[in-house]
């Protein structure tokens, strides 16, 4: 985890001195808010709206290697750029565009994961909502484990705000239901 965590920080470095703005999700902000596992690439959002996203993929490709010989072409086509550090740590990066993206950076903050490293990760909240939406097996884990580790502290109205129309979008609202049950268990 340590060589994890350093990668992060290079690359959160790296999209600090071009003033890009992101947060890291996924397994390294569940290693704080919610029960931690074992983890082996880092996932994050970039904002870059609707027609920024060629020069966020165009800077990164130029230094680090693409995971697919048409990365770039995939980024742009799919809003998701895979790419590896320079210590072959796999990277999946959303380009996000959508205001709950761009609200969920702004509600980002740094989190010492070892001394000296530093990461800017999403909110418990916002994580919980970015699980249930993705709604596979390890997500549905995850998401229990968030309610359960963070319980009385989460602002569930935020969740079911922020997931509500997510929901609806993805025409799921079984994720919706799991979710207030959660809060019912482990919010009261």
């Amino acid at each position: 985890m340590i060589e994890l965590f350093r990668e992060a920080q290079a690359l959160q470095r790296f999209l600090l001195e071009r003033g890009w703005p992101f947060c890291f999700i996924g397994g390294v902000a569940l290693q704080h808010w919610g029960e931690p596992r074992v983890t082996r690439d880092l996932d994050l959002t970039v904002f870059t709206g609707f027609g920024g996203e060629a020069p966020v993929v165009d800077g990164l490709l130029a230094h680090y290697a693409g995971r697919r010989r048409d990365a770039r072409e995939f980024a742009l086509r799919h809003r998701v750029l895979l790419f590896s550090t320079p210590a072959g740590i796999a990277v999946d990066l959303a380009l996000g565009a959508l205001p709950f993206e761009a609200d969920m950076i702004a509600r980002a903050a740094e989190v010492e994961f070892e001394p000296g490293v530093a990461l800017r990760i999403c909110s418990a909240e916002d994580l919980l909502v970015l699980k249930a939406f993705a709604d596979r097996l390890q997500d549905r884990a995850d998401v229990a484990g968030i309610a359960r580790r963070r319980g009385r502290g989460l602002d569930w109205d935020a969740v079911i705000a922020r997931l509500t129309p997510l929901a609806e979008t993805k025409g799921e609202p079984g994720i919706l239901e799991t979710v207030r049950g959660l809060r019912a268990q482990f919010g009261s």
